[in-house]
């Protein structure tokens, strides 16, 4: 009997997101409500907890678009595509925060579908099912259903891998150019993916015009350079409020490094010093997985590794990494293949990622800083 459901659309993973989904927002209300100093006020709801950090800033870009004055103006760092979403969504939720729910919510299914479609290109469907599992479970998968970029960006990412992939040009250079209007490292899907260029020149040895869609990646870029020049009048504002407002600019990646050790040199503030603990160790991850997982990951795979990791690092103060990690995609299809070769190895991915996803979010939905 013929599945009436497409092949890619997994009942299976849409299983695994909804639960993973539903049961991270009733722990992180469940802690908030044990945990926490009163119970919902009146500003607080099962869904504005998580409306912490950044999650507020797409809310109100998404509210009250960009602006040129006051302290707003600073908002133009953030991407435009996540809150013009949101912006959209609410004509059908009449609700802003629901909206941003509900885009991360869809945004999270197709990043998990997206990913089994691509690991199943070269293992197998227990693979691929695995290395969804470990992506949902992982210590920041919760930023996956929030009101953040994390769900979004990552569809788009794989989405645009899996296009190349099959070689559909075309589909890569769009969603590539969608993911640059979604954060900045989505410009490392241009040298990634020229690596599937190659292979396919190896295989064909002929020029495929339709390569030149992938040149939609930059020019989503682009578009936000002139959104910048539009709103503020200089096409760089954004690299100006970077470092004068959040204090953020290029440097060395040891330089970076550094700064955060010294972070966890000062004994306090304690939430500053585990802080850096973890960010430290998720730099460690990332460099480990790139490292070790070399010989099994493709070359497109290997650039965007690299690419990023350096970029996480580079920069005046090492933030958020244990977050951005998460854009590491070949990381859990790694994870995937040591779990389904070692079962202790596969414990200890269990164990140590719910420990720690429990750890994060109830520090998320308290207020603390949770990357």
């Amino acid at each position: 009997m013929t599945s009436r459901f497409p092949k890619w659309l997994n009942l299976n993973v849409i299983a695994t997101v909804l639960i993973a989904k539903f049961l991270i927002l009733v722990f992180g209300a469940q802690a908030y409500l044990i945990i926490g100093e009163h119970p919902y006020s009146t500003s607080e709801t099962f869904l504005s907890i998580w409306k912490r950090w950044d999650a507020s800033l797409y809310l109100n870009i998404a509210q009250n678009g960009y602006t040129a004055t006051g302290d707003d103006r600073f908002l133009i760092v953030f991407f435009p595509l996540y809150p013009a979403l949101v912006a959209l969504g609410h004509v059908i939720a009449r609700d802003y925060l629901l909206s941003a729910f509900l885009i991360a919510g869809i945004a999270s299914i197709a990043a998990g579908l997206a990913l089994r479609e691509l690991v199943r290109l070269d293992l197998s469907e227990r693979t691929a099912q695995l290395s969804v599992v470990f992506l949902f479970i992982f210590p920041t998968s919760y930023f996956l259903h929030i009101p953040y970029t994390e769900s979004l960006f990552l569809a788009l990412v794989i989405g645009s891998f899996v296009a190349a992939r099959k070689r559909s040009w075309i589909f890569a250079g769009v969603l590539g150019g969608l993911a640059c209007l979604t954060r900045v490292n989505g410009l490392i899907l241009l040298p990634a993916l020229a690596f599937e260029v190659w292979a396919e020149y190896s295989e064909t040895k002929q020029v495929d015009r339709r390569w030149s869609f992938l040149l939609l990646i930059p020019a989503g870029f682009s578009s936000y350079l002139f959104l910048n020049y539009f709103i503020t009048g200089d096409a760089l504002m954004f690299m100006t409020y970077q470092r004068e407002h959040w204090y953020r600019y290029f440097r060395w990646p040891w330089e970076g490094i550094w700064e955060t050790y010294k972070r966890i040199d000062n004994p306090k503030p304690v939430d500053a010093q585990m802080t850096g603990v973890q960010e430290l160790l998720f730099v460690l991850i990332g460099a480990f997985a790139t490292i070790f997982g070399w010989r099994s990951l493709r070359n497109s795979y290997r650039v965007w590794m690299v690419i990023n990791g350096l970029l996480f690092v580079s920069t005046s103060f090492v933030l958020s990494v244990p977050r951005y990690t998460l854009s590491l995609f070949p990381m859990f299809i790694l994870m995937a293949i040591a779990a389904r070769t070692h079962r202790y190895v596969n414990f200890g991915f269990w164990l140590w990622s719910v420990l720690y996803l429990a750890l994060f979010i109830t520090q998320f939905v308290r207020g603390n800083w949770a990357f």
